[in-house]
């Protein structure tokens, strides 16, 4: 073997640079340590054969009359500068990659780009042994007409590392640029990429990035705000509106007390009156779940305050109707009654309020009536290992207390007013006979029931504990 390396040092080196370029493609992870060491020494052992057989990098090949080996050396030596230049881009990208992660990329490109391009030049002037002036002033010419049919092209690259530098948005931030709404997916020496909501594909070039309006959704990184505009009749009271939506913001459970939610009026005018509610949550993946929560809790309290969303058609309600009337309307269990049934339904049906903090109906309580939410926020609440939670929050037209009237039980939960509540209340000697004769009521009461009785078990059984494995093949692992 060491015989081979010095009589045929040329094929050697050859070699060599065949094994680096093989493992180029076959290690990905540049930033491994051992991969950067095995490359360096593959490096060193090319110029050490270079050097052993006379040929220095800085001047041209010695065999001049001797045609094949001369055009082999000069290849060889070319390759060494190159080779070199690549090992060089590979270190400091390594460096580049542990100090600023993937924002440093394009910086790194663009060093990588002038470090080739001063070993291109160095192999002109040392191994090809061309005037590099002549080069350069050629080049200067030429990089100025390439320069200007690339000027937007250029114009990304400088914009992409102004980018980079000032760092509005990075990897995994979900950002706005001009209206446009996504994921940052890349962010490369011409344009960033964005995955929107509908799951394509946005490229947007870094000069327009630049330039553009840009809003970071995922800083500060613990809330996210969500907004809900709503635009009712210049004619409601907006005491009435406020106060309404106020109880739909302490309704959605899942908006944070810190920033605390706000609601206001964005504009007004002679056709509507526009309120925006705002508030935070703690996860991206929560806005839009919450917003269309909000959004339907706010439908419902402006409805029970008697206030409409404004629209091109507006409704008709039917004249003189009741609160209790209206609420059996309302009511998706009771929607089926016939007209007639509601009417005798709403004389049989008592308000009674309740102030905030004012328990509804105790845990484990059997009630004897049934009551519908008309205005307010009722908080449910269950324990779990002896501690109380809150497990959701109730608005206008849910019903409390079916357990008691269809089957004389109760549930593990706490029904307690959150905000002043108003609730109409049916007594069990009423409405017993009722369900007994439309099996289309009850069986919609007894799903609710069963569906409550579910939730409050899953959300208070223990979760199970991951045991974990033990025996000999574990205890072999763990001494690997």
């Amino acid at each position: 073997m060491l015989s081979f390396l010095t009589e045929h040092p040329l094929i050697c080196a050859m070699a060599l640079i065949l094994i680096d370029l093989g493992l180029w493609r076959l290690i990905g992870d540049n930033r491994n340590p051992w991969k950067l060491l095995l490359r360096v020494t593959i490096f060193a052992l090319y110029s050490l054969l270079l050097f052993n057989e006379g040929l220095n990098p800085m001047e041209p090949p010695p065999w001049a009359d001797n045609v094949p080996l001369h055009l082999a050396a000069t290849g060889l030596q070319i390759g060494w500068w190159l080779f070199g230049a690549r090992m060089l881009t590979v270190l400091i990208g390594a460096v580049m990659m542990q100090r600023v992660g993937h924002t440093g990329r394009l910086l790194q490109d663009l060093l990588g780009a002038v470090i080739f391009l001063i070993a291109i030049i160095a192999a002109l002037a040392y191994v090809l042994d061309l005037p590099v002036k002549g080069v350069l002033a050629t080049s200067g010419a030429l990089a100025i007409i390439v320069g200007l049919a690339l000027q937007s092209t250029l114009s990304d690259v400088f914009s992409g590392i102004v980018l980079n530098t000032t760092k509005p948005y990075q990897l995994d931030d979900y950002i706005s640029i001009d209206g446009m709404e996504g994921r940052v997916t890349d962010i490369d020496w011409r344009a960033t990429r964005l995955q929107t909501s509908q799951g394509c594909m946005a490229v947007i070039p870094n000069s327009l990035a630049a330039k553009a309006k840009i809003i970071n959704f995922s800083r500060p990184s613990d809330m996210f705000g969500i907004s809900v505009s709503l635009e009712v009749s210049p004619h409601a009271r907006p005491n009435t509106v406020i106060e309404a939506l106020e109880r739909a913001m302490q309704g959605c459970r899942f908006l944070l007390e810190t920033p605390s939610p706000n609601v206001g009026m964005k504009c007004a005018s002679n056709t509507g009156v526009v309120y925006e509610i705002n508030g935070f949550v703690a996860s991206m993946d929560e806005k839009r779940s919450v917003r269309n929560q909000l959004f339907d809790l706010a439908y419902r309290h402006l409805q029970a305050s008697g206030v409409n969303l404004l629209s091109s058609v507006e409704p008709n309600p039917p004249g003189n109707l009741s609160r209790p009337r209206a609420l059996l309307d309302s009511s998706p269990i009771f929607s089926t009654l016939r007209q007639e049934e509601k009417d005798t339904f709403s004389q049989n049906m008592m308000l009674q309020s309740f102030r905030a903090g004012e328990t509804i109906l105790e845990a484990g309580e059997v009630s004897d009536h049934l009551f519908i939410i008309e205005s307010g926020v009722v908080t449910v609440t269950l324990t779990r290992h002896g501690a109380p939670f809150e497990s959701g929050r109730m608005g206008p037209g849910e019903v409390i207390g079916e357990a008691g009237i269809l089957a004389d039980s109760s549930v593990p939960a706490r029904f307690t007013a959150k905000t002043f509540c108003a609730l109409y209340r049916i007594e069990k000697a009423y409405l017993k006979p009722c369900l007994d004769a439309r099996h289309d009521i009850n069986d919609a009461m007894q799903t609710l029931l069963d569906y409550r009785l579910l939730k409050a078990k899953t959300l208070t059984q223990d979760l199970p504990v991951t045991v974990e494995k033990k025996g000999f093949l574990r205890w072999l692992r763990n001494r690997v």
